[in-house]
């Protein structure tokens, strides 16, 4: 991981900033897959006393974490980064106070690699990233998802992905291809079709897992809880796509049995009024119904990624088999 202040780093920085000078990099993270490195610069001289900078590398990496190295996966990556870059230069404004995202201060595109400059969330209150959370901090990602939702629906997307999310089916035709279930492999084209031709696509997060979301060292009043980051697969789609999710990434087979209604419930219950609040025109009620036809749906879309990417993942829990076997039930007997 990049660690040392490059002269290449330090005119970058100068030609954002005439008077601020590097102190020091901080690593943060190495990207996924080998595609550079996620960095935290401590600056004098300027406004910011330290900022984020994704360092995006764009020649191929040798290796794939997963075994996944070809060249589709390489070019669904480097699409990736375009459109992150294209929705922090272009959308990420947009996010009112109850979805905050980090501010874009910069941008670079190289032949090379790409800069990517962000405001520091825990500058703005957003200090912590948690590997659990309880019900209150579950239910603000949930609002934060409800207000993206409903600020961004039946917004067309330019410039990013047509179809959100990291799991989509028409990039992923190799996991399609080693899913070794005939009846999910054989209803995955109908389950994508459902979801797309859904009357209300919004702009979907697509990796809305709980290590993307960054919380409120404390509670303020009139404000979000938490935050978002890592936009590499926004892009449109069905709200239920980012929900389930969400939920898949921080609850248990027996919580997601036991507490998935009431959560639904909670969503709904902040994207309704949001959506009378930004989208005086839509009829959130009838949102609501449609989406709720497609948590199941949304629910065996990212099972069946999941199934043919990595078998033996703990989120193919018994919940998310069994919800997936009933809607490719419904889905071939009806077909």
């Amino acid at each position: 991981m990049q660690t040392n202040i490059t002269a290449g780093l330090e005119n970058f920085i100068s030609s954002v900033f005439a008077t601020a000078r590097i102190t020091r990099v901080e690593p943060i993270q190495s990207l996924w897959g080998g595609y550079g490195d996620l960095l935290r610069l401590y600056l004098t001289g300027c406004e910011h006393s330290c900022v984020i900078l994704k360092h995006i590398r764009l020649p191929q990496p040798a290796d794939h974490p997963r075994g996944w190295r070809s060249d589709l996966s390489h070019k669904r990556k480097l699409r990736s980064y375009e459109v992150e870059t294209y929705w922090y230069a272009h959308y990420a404004k947009l996010c009112p106070r109850w979805c905050p995202v980090p501010a874009c201060l910069a941008v670079e595109k190289a032949d090379s690699h790409i800069y990517l400059l962000l405001s520091d969330l825990a500058q703005s209150g957003f200090g912590k990233t948690l590997q659990r959370v309880s019900a209150s901090q579950l239910k603000a990602c949930l609002h934060w998802l409800a207000h993206f939702h409903a600020v961004f629906l039946q917004h067309r997307g330019e410039g990013l992905w047509q179809c959100g999310t990291y799991w989509h089916l028409d990039t992923r035709p190799d996991e399609w291809a080693a899913l070794d279930d005939a009846p999910l492999q054989q209803a995955a084209g109908l389950i994508d079709a459902a979801l797309k031709q859904c009357p209300y696509q919004t702009l979907v997060h697509g990796d809305a897992k709980l290590a993307n979301f960054c919380f409120a060292n404390k509670a303020t009043a009139g404000a979000s809880g938490v935050a978002a980051v890592d936009f590499q697969y926004v892009g449109r789609g069905c709200g239920m796509k980012d929900v389930v999710y969400f939920l898949g990434s921080c609850l248990s087979d027996t919580a997601c049995l036991q507490q998935h209604a009431a959560l639904l419930d909670d969503y709904f219950g902040t994207l309704v009024p949001a959506l009378e609040k930004y989208q005086p025109r839509i009829n959130g009620q009838d949102v609501e119904r449609q989406w709720r036809l497609l948590f199941d749906v949304a629910w065996a879309d990212f099972h069946r990624f999941l199934k043919g990417w990595s078998p033996g993942h703990w989120k193919l829990n018994h919940y998310s088999e069994t919800l997936t076997q009933r809607v490719v039930q419904r889905f071939l007997v009806g077909a």
